[in-house]
């Protein structure tokens, strides 16, 4: 799919007289499947070759707008991926970076979450997959759960207490030969 008008559209025909209506058209058409960043937003134009001046000139009226805000990109995306994929803070700040967000908007946007229910998320996580593990060694579950903790962006000490919690509830006592928090 395009990003912006096709070259037998009128606003095809346009696009070499007036940058701006090009560069309008290709954030609309972004914007209106998903919310993008400024930077994912810059990026297109430059793919497009719609020149410089007009690509800042439309971003920066469509920031005044309030089309384009990356802080309530970073928060809904903090909200969505930690509730929907159980993504921990420092995945998440990682998915915002590549995305183009700030650092300071990416900082204030992870903080957000509060630190108990980061760890009731790895928790429900660990629920999730322990039943799929039960034949396996210990040794083994632990490091399963671990590996999909840590992909997630969990850190490894909120990881082995949350899987350590929930093993000795199964009624597997855990040697203390890994980190703890």
């Amino acid at each position: 799919m395009p990003d912006g008008p096709d070259e037998g559209s009128a606003a095809g025909a346009q696009a070499h007289a007036d940058p701006e209506s090009v560069a309008r058209a290709i954030c609309l058409r972004l914007l209106t499947m998903a919310p993008k960043t400024r930077a994912q937003l810059a990026e297109a134009l430059r793919k497009r070759d719609v020149p410089e001046e007009a690509a800042e000139a439309v971003l920066g009226r469509f920031s005044e707008l309030g089309l384009i805000n990356d802080e309530a990109f970073a928060e809904a995306w903090v909200d969505s991926r930690h509730h929907g994929r159980g993504l921990a803070k420092r995945a998440l700040a990682a998915e915002l970076r590549h995305r183009g967000v700030d650092s300071d908007t990416v900082n204030e946007a992870v903080e957000r979450l509060d630190p108990d229910q980061e760890a009731e998320t790895a928790r429900r996580l660990v629920e999730r997959k322990l039943a799929s593990t039960r034949s396996l060694d210990p040794q083994v579950r632990t490091r399963r759960l671990a590996g999909m903790l840590a992909r997630k962006g969990y850190p490894s000490g909120l990881a082995f207490r949350v899987i350590r919690e929930a093993l000795e509830q199964e009624g597997i006592e855990m040697e203390e030969d890994f980190p703890d928090s």
